[in-house]
């Protein structure tokens, strides 16, 4: 069974451990490079001292080229600037970018898609199967219900997320939205205060709430007259976007260029 060597970007840390560890724990996986940003405390020193994982005598670095150049893979849940320059260098070195990072812009997303012309990148909101399959279960409802439903998505993290809606519930909406064959832009209604008047016909509604140190919880509410649809994820441990972004690395070595998501690396 051959190996992949695989890096990871901001190593230092919530999900840049757990990935750390998933990579290590991987027979197929051998980790090779981490980086953070310059002055951080972990620059320059061993990453196993720091960690506390078996990994490898492999020092934390601030240059990405230093730490990735050679290697087969990045993962990647930093921030958008980052990625943006990091998918960049994919490009240049034909890796691999696995890319879990939120809150990207149109501009960000423009550059990411002409990066993915020369290398693989996999980039979702969240890397996890059962989320993955509530995304097509909520787009599946919305092409068959009509507009007498209306769609609100109510998301829950904990304190340090710096971005709403998350990148969960905007993949949500964009299910949603295509199931409707309409545009998330047009029809996303991300805030309410005050006299709003009544909710309009066909909008996709969003609430993010924010708190110790939940992980992530989200539910798709299709509401009518008289009943109720609801899909709820609840996930409870990191570890299970680590997994799917190694996962993601493995089966993005042996596809083409091009921008993909969680949903073609699981098939569903």
């Amino acid at each position: 069974m051959s190996q992949i060597r695989v890096g990871i970007a901001g190593v230092s840390g919530r999900m840049g451990r757990m990935l750390l560890k998933s990579v290590c724990q991987n027979e197929r996986t051998v980790f090779g490079g981490a980086t953070e940003f310059p002055g951080h405390d972990w620059v320059g020193h061993d990453l196993a001292e720091l960690s506390g994982i078996d990994c490898g005598n492999v020092r934390v670095v601030s240059e990405s080229e230093q730490a990735f150049a050679g290697l087969d893979a990045v993962l990647d849940f930093t921030t958008p600037a980052a990625s943006v320059e990091l998918a960049q260098l994919a490009a240049r070195e034909t890796l691999v970018h696995v890319i879990g990072t939120t809150g990207f812009s149109h501009d960000d997303s423009a550059v990411i898609a002409d990066c993915a012309v020369s290398t693989v990148i996999i980039r979702a909101g969240n890397m996890s199967l059962g989320v993955n399959l509530c995304v097509r279960l909520v787009e599946k409802i919305a092409h068959a219900l009509d507009e007498d439903f209306d769609i609100e998505i109510v998301e829950t993290h904990h304190r340090e997320k710096v971005d709403a809606p998350s990148g969960t519930a905007l993949m949500l909406g964009e299910a949603a939205a295509r199931g409707r064959k309409i545009n998330l832009d047009d029809a996303a209604v991300r805030g309410r205060d005050g006299i709003t008047g009544p909710r309009h016909r066909g909008t996709i509604g969003f609430s993010a709430i924010r708190g110790g140190d939940v992980v992530g919880e989200h539910d798709v509410v299709f509401s009518a007259a008289g009943e109720r649809i609801v899909l709820r994820h609840i996930a409870t441990d990191r570890s299970i976007y680590a997994r799917g972004a190694v996962r993601a690395a493995l089966w993005g070595i042996s596809q083409p260029a091009g921008e993909y998501t969680m949903c073609d690396v699981l098939g569903v």
